[in-house]
């Protein structure tokens, strides 16, 4: 279990980002992070990996202080070395027991060809593989979907299912059905703080809630737009 204690980030000390943000994500499940953009979402995974530090607040895993060596983290957009194969990029990420003929049998990447020849498709189905071939008891996804088709899409999405029962997943999208059709909760983020965690008996309802207060918040500009 992940447990977010009273976290707080901010830039240059003087916007706040995150404001005593609390989370408690369980083992064993999928948890979606949603929220309007610039509520806060990828610096809340950057802090969780280490990237960012927080100006106070704690993160624990299991009741000790999480590390990076402990997370397996897709970034939304995703660095790789140049002039070296897709082959030579798994390798850098050590793990004997990963098939990575098998895994790749679902992805369909041309290995031995340069990176810098892929698409931004197939360079995000890469970064997947060598997140999987890590296999880190908690994995984030930065809008993992973001580039790829329908098929991986839904090869991804029979992964994470696949595997979620001895991980942590986080995900975070800014397509609402993306993380209903996958997450056991979602929690949304605005102004810096968890407003909310549902579960999925709740997903329906939610999604619903969160679409009529956008459209309420932008109703009266486009009416006047439309005059």
């Amino acid at each position: 279990m992940i447990s977010i204690e009273n976290l707080t980030v901010s830039y240059d000390k003087k916007v706040r980002v995150l404001n005593n943000l609390n989370l408690i994500l369980k083992d064993s499940q999928i948890h979606g992070i949603v929220g309007l953009n610039g509520a806060g979402k990828t610096t809340l995974l950057n802090t969780l990996y280490g990237l960012i530090k927080p100006d106070s607040g704690n993160i624990f895993l299991d009741g000790h202080s999480i590390t990076k060596k402990q997370i397996g983290y897709l970034e939304t957009e995703n660095f790789f070395y140049s002039n070296i194969t897709g082959e030579e990029y798994l390798k850098i990420f050590r793990n004997s027991n990963f098939n990575i003929e098998g895994w790749n049998d679902l992805f369909r990447l041309p290995l031995k060809e340069l990176i810098e020849t892929y698409s931004n498709g197939m360079k995000k189905k890469l970064a997947l593989l060598a997140i999987l071939k890590q296999d880190k008891p908690v994995m984030i996804l930065d809008e993992p979907f973001n580039g790829l088709d329908i098929e991986t899409t839904r090869i991804v999405r029979s992964i994470l299912l696949s595997i979620k029962e001895h991980k942590i997943i986080i995900i975070t999208s800014h397509i609402m059905e993306t993380l209903t059709n996958l997450c056991d909760e979602i929690s949304y983020l605005e102004q810096g703080v968890i407003n909310s965690t549902k579960t999925k008996g709740e997903f329906d309802a939610f999604g619903k809630e969160l679409y009529a207060r956008i459209e309420e918040k932008n109703k009266e500009a486009l009416e006047r737009l439309l005059l």
